[in-house]
């Protein structure tokens, strides 16, 4: 009998209704790839969420493997970059939506999809930060390439509270920002300040219907909520300023105006994590390593099990998870 590993497999019926089972794979039941992985940790992010629960369209093969981040030790290599033994990460690329992901103890990827693991920086710690973490720092790097030093002015983060926002705050304060976060989570003013906020705002200030411009608050932002929240994010950026949007969990929509870009030469700079090229992906995480308290990783990550994967889907889709959520495999 060949080895059996654990694996959660979404499917999908005649009927398109979804289901979610824990089953036992083998090597033979991977997709291709050059590189066999055993996967030591994983995370929960926002979009792992949407896929378990069916909430939005995230999977786009039937059945499959969800995951979208993993970090673990090469078992097998056909690929002139890895060896049996490197340790590695892999963010995105499809994996987890159309290719089998990290919710399964091992997984076959191509490797041109992984980084090395930065040293320092444990499997656990990885995903800690994970693709939430990663592609906050894919904004930190974003409004600095466009001048959004320090000295400029504050910066928000909206949806602080969540994976991306966390991490964002925790980096955007350890550069020296001033940092405003933005939660509607009240009870988590003390944990955002911990992380380094120096203020907290509620997030009914950027819910309603934006004005083409209102007063000028910060000179940039992260932005991971979307719709009219970012909406009136833009409408109070300062002239010159610059928003870094990753994230929808306020929707895809983006009610605003031409004001903000027109008036005030704000910019809109666009965050994609998926495809991001393998120079600006190591790039990234080499600023992680650097440029990220790690201690505070402890404060804003809870640690599960595997068996623990579908329920914390289903919470950070209905908003109860604070911060980043480890798996230890």
């Amino acid at each position: 009998m060949p080895d059996t590993f654990k694996a959660i497999l979404v499917s999908r019926d005649e009927d398109k209704k979804q289901s979610v089972t824990v089953t036992e794979l083998t090597e033979a039941d991977l997709m291709e790839g050059d590189v066999t992985v055993a996967v030591e940790a994983t995370t929960v992010n926002y979009k792992d969420g949407l896929a378990i629960t069916g909430k939005a369209p995230v999977v786009r093969r039937w059945p499959l493997v969800p995951g979208i981040d993993f970090a673990g030790t090469v078992l097998s290599s056909n690929h002139a970059d890895w060896r049996k033994g490197d340790r590695v990460i892999l963010n995105g690329w499809g994996v987890g939506e159309t290719h089998y992901g990290a919710y399964a103890e091992r997984a076959r990827v191509k490797g041109d999809w992984l980084v090395p693991l930065p040293g320092g920086i444990t499997a656990h710690d990885a995903m800690a930060v994970g693709t939430a973490g990663y592609t906050a720092m894919l904004s930190a790097m974003a409004l600095e390439r466009h001048g959004i030093v320090p000295q400029r002015g504050p910066v928000i983060v909206t949806g602080a509270a969540g994976g991306v926002g966390s991490v964002a705050v925790a980096i955007l304060s350890k550069l020296g920002y001033h940092v405003i976060a933005s939660t509607g989570r009240a009870s988590e003013e003390a944990y955002l300040r911990d992380l380094g906020a120096a203020e907290i705002i509620a997030r009914e200030e950027l819910t309603g219907a934006a004005k083409p411009l209102a007063k000028e608050r910060w000179a940039g932002g992260v932005d991971a909520v979307g719709s009219t929240t970012l909406a009136n994010v833009l409408s109070m950026t300062a002239y010159g300023g610059a928003v870094a949007a990753c994230g929808l969990a306020g929707g895809m929509d983006l009610p605003s105006s031409v004001a903000p870009f027109i008036l005030r030469g704000v910019s809109l700079l666009g965050i994609d994590s998926v495809m991001a090229p393998k120079e600006v992906r190591i790039e990234a995480w080499q600023r992680i390593g650097r440029d990220l308290d790690l201690a505070k990783l402890k404060a804003l990550s809870t640690t599960i099990g595997f068996d623990g994967i579908i329920a914390a889907a289903t919470d950070i889709v209905e908003g109860k998870i604070r911060g980043r959520v480890v798996v230890d495999m």
